[in-house]
């Protein structure tokens, strides 16, 4: 699986190609359409998820309400919503790293996370993140150390599930904003790191 981080032209062809479709036969309005895609990449996105990182990294007491409890934890900074009503939160650490996926189709938390990455939603992801975990994160240029144990959590239509990263060296006395900043997508799914401030500007999401 080569560079699984990035979409595909030809697919990104054939979905516009659906989408002039559907809209020349009346069945769907451009504006809505756009409205939508507006809220779930501006809105609703994966800056949510940050937020909630950021907080279990700064409140000791929510972190563990967090672990125990996502659902309601999530709840608590009103970020419930649409696909994130069950919410299993799994912590990264020096022993263990997590990593989602949705084998049957393309399970997500929208509300959290915002509109799924191609990736996610591919075969290849979908069947290789659970045969060979390792492997796939090395195509994402993840490295994980033989000792560190990986587990792959499989999401589904009842329950979503979100990686709480390590925080980063380097990021004592930051505010709970600037931590946030330096949260990605693709560290709260496990396919990243959440990098120290001086290299997270250089790397994609």
């Amino acid at each position: 699986m080569t560079q699984p981080h990035h979409e595909k032209p030809d697919l990104a062809l054939r979905v516009q190609a659906i989408e002039s479709l559907l809209v020349e036969k009346g069945i769907i309005d451009p504006a809505t359409l756009d409205t939508i895609i507006d809220a779930y990449e501006n809105r609703i996105g994966p800056h949510n998820g940050a937020r909630i990182v950021a907080k279990a990294w700064v409140d000791p007491n929510y972190k563990e309400r967090l672990l125990d409890d996502g659902t309601s934890a999530i709840a608590e900074l009103g970020l419930t919503g649409f696909s994130s009503e069950h919410m299993v939160v799994v912590e990264n650490t020096p022993q263990v790293h997590n990593l989602i996926v949705c084998t049957l189709c393309s399970c997500y938390p929208w509300a959290i996370l915002g509109l799924p990455p191609t990736w996610y939603k591919s075969f290849a992801y979908r069947s290789r993140a659970v045969i060979e975990p390792r492997q796939v994160l090395q195509e994402f240029g993840l490295t994980i150390p033989a000792d560190v144990e990986i587990r792959v959590w499989d999401s589904n239509a009842d329950l979503r599930y979100l990686v709480l990263p390590e925080r980063p060296s380097g990021t004592d006395g930051m505010t709970e904003a600037a931590l946030a900043a330096l949260v990605t997508r693709n560290a709260m799914v496990g396919t990243a790191k959440v990098q120290p401030p001086a290299a997270a500007s250089t790397l994609a999401t």
